[in-house]
């Protein structure tokens, strides 16, 4: 078996042009085969593939399981991937002109992506229905033989009593309602169970607040509000309103098929090493907690934590997170980076120009691009779609990157009533456009199209302005966690930027920047140094030294929190020379030296300060004026002069004896008491 990629680009019946010279061009060495229907006529081309390369790219998707299935038939052991170039390319009326962007699908779906990751649900059919009258029982009474049900009703409305009690029907008002699918907590107030004597209906006993009710799955048939954050976004709880029917159906079939063992993939890999949350009880970062939209990210002391039953996967946190501890994995931020990479490098090798990157989903932007290639006038031929699992996963080194890379804008496709609120997303695109802006690349060429009208998507991509690509588009392969990837994009863009400049302001919350510190007010008491994660601030140790890296700054906020003297405030900006000139002194002074021994061991302005502030008070003045000479002193001289001279830093005069009954009783009888 060869090691040359193969590439198979099909006509589907001749109903598209394929420019076989441009798309062999931007395959670059991989070996282009063409055919016209490659899934049935020619399925004997494709099994005489097979025996030729270990790495084979179909131009088809909509046949992908059947080329799979052939492939398993004919015991292929090679890599089998697919591009669509139909509905995506070809299916449009600027065909003529879309080979260059085939080229690029083709290259994009051949570079790998990395294998998910899973979090277990069990369920094994606990299932609470909560709900105001006879309807929740009704559902109960569906699901009892497959599940075991309990009901809550909230008593406000009269239940006829069961012939045969199934399940039990009891009363209560959901208070909390906290988990997911296999592990739902429920806390019940107004918990009541029915009279087994209920004759016309069920009489109700004495109640009490506070139960706590755990389930597997739960079903809200009550018609309001969400117990959770995030509309319908929690693995396990189904809502419904008991008063339309279809709902109810649905909620009856969904909940029936939630018992056995789930794999949900793990959309985030954090780590905690590298989380900027907090630092010693002060409040920096919290960039992820404000953004996610199921709860599922929670304060853990100096970071946070991340439940994944509870995660929906909508990659808010990964995309904001300055340090890289929450990253992505459907796929990665490298993986999709690369991707990326090879289709931009590859649109530009086959001639294209003015690449526009689509980031899309794939549930609703993968049907609306299909049913623009099948019903409309398809994409345009510079527009080159490139599937997520969300729009809201995308960082700023991704599509910053695509700039880098020779592409002239992005735009995200969203829903146009998105899912959950897309405010992480909206903040990528202020600060993406606000990087390509300011370096050249063109104003307003990152975008957000938020639609649910096929038409409309073409309307707004035939709209979008190109901007200028780099001069010298950059060729870097990324590599890294997101922070690493960040820190070479900008490198690189700067490099490659039409109109480079050395400064641009960010918009506020923006993930780089410097600190501006007031020199003059600081004592370098370096109390900011451990407090920084990322160990942007420093200091050294044979003198009162506090230095900083810009490079390093995320931003987060915690140095200017634990500063005492409340000097130092954050600057978000990108400032390219000072990234790149690495660590600077912010402040440096001379050394104290103890007046015993010499040793320095502070700063001089620090220690001379605190002397001045302390000569007024009274436990260092008079007889105890000797005390201010443990300031001026190291620590090891200051022990050896406490202990020496037995000195109690705390000594002072000692306060009168309390006088007591006694006191009185005895002074009465000496006459001392000053009484006639």
């Amino acid at each position: 078996m060869s090691q040359t990629r193969i590439v198979v680009a099909c006509s589907c019946e001749g109903t598209m042009p394929l420019d076989r010279e441009t798309i062999a061009r931007g395959c670059g060495e991989a070996a282009l085969r063409t055919a016209d229907h490659l899934c049935r006529r020619q399925i004997d081309l494709f099994k005489a593939l097979l025996p030729e390369t270990d790495d084979l790219t179909i131009g088809c998707t909509q046949e992908a399981p059947l080329f799979a299935e052939t492939a398993e038939t004919e015991g292929y052991k090679g890599r089998l991937s697919f591009g669509n170039i139909r509905e995506a390319a070809g299916w449009s009326d600027q065909a003529a002109d879309a080979a260059p962007k085939m080229a690029a699908l083709l290259a994009a779906a051949a570079e790998p992506l990395n294998a998910p990751r899973f979090h277990t649900h069990e369920s094994e059919g606990v299932l609470l229905v909560y709900g105001f009258d006879d309807n929740a029982v009704e559902v109960g009474r569906k699901l009892a033989d497959s599940l075991d049900v309990t009901v809550v009703v909230t008593g406000q409305a009269p239940i006829a009593p069961p012939r045969v009690t199934e399940f039990p029907v009891v009363r209560g008002r959901v208070r909390t309602a906290t988990g997911a699918l296999g592990g739902f907590e429920l806390t019940l107030d107004a918990f009541a169970r029915p009279a087994p004597s209920s004759r016309t209906a069920l009489v109700w006993g004495d109640s009490r607040d506070g139960l706590v009710s755990r389930c597997d799955i739960f079903v809200d048939l009550t018609g309001g509000p969400s117990f959770f954050p995030g509309r319908d976004l929690r693995e396990g709880y189904i809502r419904a309103d008991a008063s339309a029917p279809l709902m109810v159906e649905r909620a009856v079939r969904r909940a029936a098929a939630l018992i056995g063992t789930f794999d949900k993939p793990r959309a985030v890999d954090f780590r905690a090493d590298l989380c900027a949350h907090s630092r010693s009880g002060k409040v920096g970062c919290r960039r992820c907690l404000d953004l996610c939209p199921t709860g599922a990210i929670a304060p853990a002391g100096d970071h946070v934590a991340i439940d994944p039953a509870i995660c929906a996967g909508c990659g808010q946190c990964a995309a904001a997170c300055p340090t890289g501890a929450a990253g992505y994995e459907l796929p990665s931020a490298e993986a999709l980076m690369r991707r990326l990479r090879r289709a931009i490098l590859s649109y530009a090798l086959a001639g294209g120009a003015d690449a526009l990157i689509l980031f899309h989903d794939g549930d609703h932007g993968a049907a609306l691009i299909d049913t623009l290639g099948r019903f409309g006038r398809g994409l345009p031929a510079y527009a080159i779609p490139v599937e997520v699992n969300e729009t809201t996963q995308i960082g700023p080194e991704t599509a910053l990157a695509a700039f880098a890379w020779g592409a002239t804008g992005v735009a995200f496709l969203t829903r146009a009533r998105p899912k959950h609120d897309p405010a992480g997303l909206n903040k990528v695109v202020e600060l993406t456009g606000a990087l390509a802006g300011g370096l050249g690349y063109g104003r307003d060429v990152v975008r957000v199209i938020a639609t649910d009208d096929p038409e409309g998507l073409r309307a707004a991509l035939d709209e979008f302005p190109p901007g200028a690509a780099a001069a010298r588009p950059a060729s870097f392969m990324p590599a890294g966690r997101k922070r690493d990837l960040l820190d070479v994009t900008l490198r690189e863009l700067h490099a490659a930027a039409p109109a480079p400049v050395d400064r641009i302001e960010l918009p506020e919350g923006a993930p780089l920047g410097g600190l501006s510190i007031d020199a003059a007010g600081c004592t370098l008491c370096l109390s900011c140094v451990p407090a920084c994660p990322v160990g942007a601030l420093g200091d050294r140790a044979d003198r009162p030294t506090l230095t900083f890296d810009e490079g390093l700054c995320v931003q987060c906020g915690l140095c200017a929190a634990t500063c005492p003297e409340k000097v130092i405030a954050l600057s978000p900006r990108a400032d390219f020379a000072a990234r790149s000139a690495g660590r600077v002194v912010v402040k440096e002074e001379e050394p104290y030296p103890c007046i015993v021994c010499g040793k320095p061991f502070g700063a001089r302005s620090s220690v001379e300060r605190v002397a001045a502030k302390l000569a007024g008070h009274w436990m260092y003045a008079g007889d105890n004026a000797k005390r201010l000479d443990l300031v001026r002193m190291c620590e090891d001289c200051r022990v050896t002069a406490v202990v020496e001279d037995g000195m109690d830093p705390h000594a002072a005069t000692p306060r009168p004896r309390p006088r007591t009954t006694e006191d009185y009783l005895r002074e009465r009888e000496q006459g001392t008491d000053g009484l006639d």
